[in-house]
């Protein structure tokens, strides 16, 4: 995106923001930062969890939690003071002049409500007449990727995979062609595609309307090549700033330069080593699931005869974009959803039926690392009840070893013992899916369930849980079921790689056979909107 001499729109200048701990002491999340964001500009913030990004964008809202408070520093958009506006101002300015996209779709959308209900509120609570907000919703679920408009209108959330969701929110934010588009982690929830397509559309609403865009993300490959500056923090402080070219070729600070050298996209990932076998200790023969819609008119076949092994002692990743079937396929081979037809093998016996006792020693043997370290842990409970959990739910061992066993794990995972008697609240996204690990690990599965379990984290942290999980795969002999939208990280970590798209098994095939030698349009497709450092750096070289 080229910048352009405009005037200043947004300008924030010493904003510090504290948070209140229950111990009564201040916790300073936000220090002095100083911002300015042009109309029609793109300026990305990008740092690791805990960096003070999000809490940023949510001063910027006004939806700063109970517990945070703005100590100093000013916000001003378009001329007017924000810092001390009431919440009815904020509600007014929130829609027509900022459209903001929150981080987590699913506490941001009503569960009880069609998104066609949600998205006409959207249009009409700000003045638009119902019929025209009826016309203009199917084009802007269009302009964001969701093609099949009518069946996304007509469904609820939880139909809806996590991508769509977002989408959903991004077309939402971007109804009333605001001045100012804040996005909080918009992408990290896509695959590359998606991303791709969601990425173009602000880009295009930014250049036709001279919208202003403050881009929060992790991800430094996205912020690089999409924003015209890039502002970069660590511990609430603002590190280093400036044009996306000057920070990619010359970065100043050691944490940019961290971030640049862990993200997948940037370094050429070794070649694991061949598995001296591919037998397979769950297998999917030929599994079907169909939805009827919410109106019980028609049905939507959302898996459609999938086959694949998930290879013993190896990494098998399932990838796809969303709302290609991945979720609904890896719900059936957890039990978790039954299946139309197929059947499901596990250990070489028949699993699609299961009995109690069958289930039961299933649990003990597969067990899931979920995509939100945030929502995956209880807050209430400490370290030690988290990790221990399984093993009480199973009644192995006494209190004592039990901790022995935590204490083991906590090891393991790289993490230090004396935080087993500390809650969730106080840890990093990082630290946390260290700690779902560990509880993942506790009753020594065979197979671990890895759901996006890296697409919350920065690029460095990333890093580090993509070698924690290799490590512990060679240690402890491990399977892995890894799905994922980011084809960089699935480069990195598989053995064997299944593609889905639209319900179906397209190609599967070795890790190196799917990358180098692709034999569908589909897959090839994928692979061409994977970043690589040569198109960051063409791209750069463009736009400088």
């Amino acid at each position: 995106m080229s910048q352009t001499t405009k005037p200043v729109l947004l300008s924030v200048e010493q904003l510090s923001i504290d948070y209140a701990l229950k111990n009564g002491e201040m916790l300073r999340a936000v220090e002095k930062l100083d911002l300015q964001l042009a109309a029609g500009e793109v300026l990305a913030i990008v740092g690791g969890s805990g960096s003070g990004k999000s809490t940023t964008a949510s001063a910027l809202v006004g939806l700063l939690g109970k517990q945070a408070r703005r100590t100093e520093g000013t916000i001003r958009l378009d001329g007017e003071a924000l810092e001390n506006i009431s919440q009815r101002r904020w509600q007014q300015l929130r829609g027509l002049e900022i459209g903001f996209v929150p981080q987590d779709p699913g506490q941001s959308l009503n569960p009880i409500q069609s998104i066609g209900k949600q998205m006409l509120e959207a249009l009409t609570l700000h003045g638009v007449s119902k019929k025209q907000a009826v016309a203009r919703v199917e084009t802007l679920l269009t302009e964001v990727g969701l093609h099949d408009a009518h069946r996304v209108l007509h469904s609820y959330p939880h139909q809806l995979s996590g991508g769509m969701r977002q989408r959903v929110l991004l077309a939402m934010a971007m109804s009333h062609h605001p001045k100012l588009i804040i996005a909080d982690e918009p992408t990290s929830a896509l695959d590359v595609t998606v991303q791709k397509q969601v990425l173009d559309a602000l880009e295009s609403i930014v250049r036709s309307k001279g919208i202003a865009l403050l881009l929060i993300t992790h991800d430094l490959q996205v912020a690089l090549e999409r924003a015209d500056r890039v502002m970069v923090m660590q511990h609430g402080k603002v590190v280093e700033t400036g044009p996306a070219a000057a920070l990619f070729n010359q970065p100043r600070h050691a944490y940019t330069r961290q971030l640049l050298q862990s993200s997948p996209a940037f370094f050429e990932v070794p070649r694991r080593p061949l598995l001296k076998n591919n037998l397979p200790l769950l297998r999917a023969n030929q599994l079907s699931k169909r939805f009827v819609s919410s109106g019980g008119q028609s049905h939507f076949i959302a898996v459609d005869k999938v086959s694949f092994p998930v290879i013993r002692g190896g990494t098998t990743s399932l990838v796809g974009e969303s709302g290609s079937g991945k979720s609904t396929t890896v719900r059936m081979l957890l039990g978790l959803e039954t299946q139309d037809s197929g059947n499901i093998e596990f250990d070489g016996e028949d699993f699609s039926a299961p009995s109690r006792a069958e289930r039961l020693a299933f649990r003990r043997r597969v067990q899931v690392v979920y995509q939100n370290p945030y929502a995956s842990l209880n807050p209430k409970m400490t370290l030690l009840e988290i990790i221990t959990e399984p093993l009480v739910a199973f009644r192995i061992g006494c209190r004592h070893s039990q901790r022995e066993r935590a204490e083991w794990l906590m090891d393991s995972v790289e993490l230090p013992r004396r935080l087993l008697d500390v809650r969730p609240t106080t840890l990093s996204g990082g630290q946390r899916q260290r700690v779902a690990i560990a509880r993942a690990l506790a009753i020594s599965p065979e197979l671990v369930v890895l759901d996006e379990p890296v697409s919350a984290l920065d690029a460095a942290v990333q890093s580090q849980i993509l070698t924690l999980l290799d490590r512990l795969q060679r240690e402890l002999g491990l399977s892995y079921l890894f799905i994922s939208h980011d084809l960089a990280v699935v480069k990195q970590i598989s053995d064997y790689v299944v593609v889905m798209q639209q319900g179906k098994v397209v190609e599967q095939a070795a890790v190196q056979q799917i990358f180098d030698h692709p034999q569908t349009d589909y897959t090839r497709q994928l692979l061409s909107h994977i970043p690589a450092r040569s198109q960051t750096a063409a791209t750069l070289s463009a736009a400088g």
